[in-house]
């Protein structure tokens, strides 16, 4: 059975969903990141970088255990472990594009916006003003890519839609204000209502629903979720 690295944020819910689209069995193993346990050893000898989401796979290549952490790899992995999600062979190089758009650029700069519009402190505005407008320009360049077309790659759902739907279903914080923040974005409104009406997407914002996260933003939090922003300990 799979070990599930989880917290409840956008990358983690990506892997949620490609699990409850391939049926693969697992088990969650939450990771509290606001009591930093994300940067205990043993769980930094499964990701060095200290991030969720990561998985261990028993049952990897060669029937040997696989490690495998950040959300993009995990979700060509699994894809590529089932056969499924992963489209047609002839699409595979705007698949790997697209899924590479949202993993280094709709999804760090979402994140960036996230921070700056509701964690910094306040008189940060070129930081707010920076990450807020880039998420907004790949939400248009995602937005033109999506015209006429049901999914975002080929015919097919795959796993660049489930990339994609992690972060798109935060735009109400990216977008901090806006009573309708998908409103601007009407091929990605339409998009994102088909995807997230599958039953699998029911399933995955299920995912941890049982498991309590501490939801404090003290000092020590603080320093467990942005450790870069302090100097280092010893």
């Amino acid at each position: 059975m799979i070990r599930f690295y989880f917290h409840p944020t956008p990358n983690p819910a990506k892997v949620a969903l490609m699990l409850e689209e391939t049926g693969l069995r697992y088990e969650v193993v939450p990771v509290d990141t606001a009591k930093g346990q994300q940067h205990e050893p043993a769980f930094r000898a499964i990701n060095p970088n200290g991030k969720v989401p990561a998985i261990v796979d028993p049952d990897g290549p060669g029937g040997k255990p696989a490690t495998v952490f950040d959300s993009s790899a995990i979700l060509l992995y699994l894809g590529e472990k089932t056969g499924k999600l992963l489209g047609r062979a002839e699409d595979r190089p705007d698949m790997l594009s697209w899924l590479f758009f949202i993993g280094t650029g709709l999804g760090p700069f979402s994140g960036q916006a996230v921070h700056f519009q509701h964690a910094a402190p306040a008189g940060l505005d070129y930081a707010v003003n920076r990450y807020r407008r880039e998420a907004e320009r790949h939400y248009r360049v995602l937005d033109d890519r999506l015209a006429g077309r049901e999914f975002i790659v080929g015919n097919e759902y795959s796993i660049v839609d489930i990339s994609a739907w992690g972060w798109l279903d935060r735009a109400s914080r990216v977008l901090k204000g806006a009573e309708e923040p998908l409103a601007p974005y009407p091929n990605i409104a339409r998009w994102f209502a088909r995807i997230d009406a599958r039953p699998a997407v029911e399933r995955a914002r299920k995912v941890g629903a049982d498991l309590k996260f501490t939801a404090a933003r003290d000092e020590e939090a603080r320093r467990a979720l942005y450790p870069s922003n302090y100097p280092p300990v010893g």
